[in-house]
């Protein structure tokens, strides 16, 4: 008899074509026990930064920038890895399919660019000062640098799903380590991404007033939850999309966050 598809991804949790349901595990776990306390730390640096005081400024500007960097860092270590290890495999990765409704760049782009938008409103004042962000010298070109930022770390991100034509000039790219090196910068991506999940979900809302509201916020908190949890997780279902179980391990990372606000707790 057929052994089970998640029974047999556990037994090769560490190997490389199996990094996103490690990482749906290393999220699980951090949901379940640790990224209340990093949500916790996360508003006390907002706080210091409302203080004005210069290293928190300089800490939450590191945190954003670190989200544009990190997922474009990680695809440019992965791509060669990542097609020598498709390219004979049985489910041979189809450039098509990666460019469906799925994983469609616009998409991609969109979420960025609210992102880059919600840094710019939310935190310009806090990281230069309302009287500078007022000032159409430095906002105007923060929007574009901004723009232009996001468009290029997008492009960078999809070129991991085109084959290259030719091996990279760098030798480090062809070596085993900087494929490590990218996993680690994808799953740094992910926990900074929770951080930021966390930290909008934690509302209190208070437990269902019945089955339709509660039924209501599951599939509401699971739609958005899958939206979130889409991006700094997409370089790794380009390799594990097929396999059944990765939508129900990518449901078990959110799952303690859903639980959460659904049942108010």
């Amino acid at each position: 008899m057929k052994r089970p598809d998640l029974r047999h991804l556990l037994v090769n949790l560490f190997s490389e074509s199996n990094r996103g349901l490690l990482l749906d595990l290393v999220v699980f776990a951090a949901n379940l026990l640790l990224m209340r306390k990093l949500t916790g730390l996360f508003v006390e640096l907002i706080q210091h930064v409302s203080a004005e005081e210069p290293a928190a400024k300089f800490a939450l500007s590191l945190v954003f920038v670190a989200m544009w960097v990190l997922p474009a860092a990680g695809a440019v270590l992965k791509r060669w890895h990542f097609h020598q290890r498709v390219k004979d495999a049985a489910n041979k990765f189809d450039d098509s399919a990666a460019y469906g409704c799925l994983f469609n760049p616009i998409f991609y782009l969109s979420l960025n660019l609210v992102l880059m938008s919600a840094v710019l409103a939310g935190l310009g004042d806090l990281l230069f000062g309302r009287a500078l962000m007022d000032n159409g010298s430095l906002f105007i070109p923060l929007v574009f640098g901004g723009l232009i930022v996001t468009i290029v770390q997008t492009v960078l991100i999809y070129r991991y799903f085109s084959p290259p034509k030719k091996p990279p000039k760098s030798e480090f790219l062809r070596r085993p380590e900087s494929e490590r090196l990218g996993d680690i910068c994808i799953f740094l991506n992910m926990i900074l991404f929770q951080v930021a999940w966390n930290l909008l979900t934690d509302l209190p809302l208070g437990p269902p007033s019945g089955v339709v509201e509660l039924l209501g916020r599951l599939f509401f908190l699971t739609f958005i939850a899958f939206l979130v949890y889409f991006p700094p997780r997409m370089l790794y279902l380009a390799e594990d999309l097929h396999r059944r179980s990765t939508w129900l391990t990518m449901f078990l990372a959110n799952s303690p966050v859903i639980a959460r606000v659904v049942l108010g707790l």
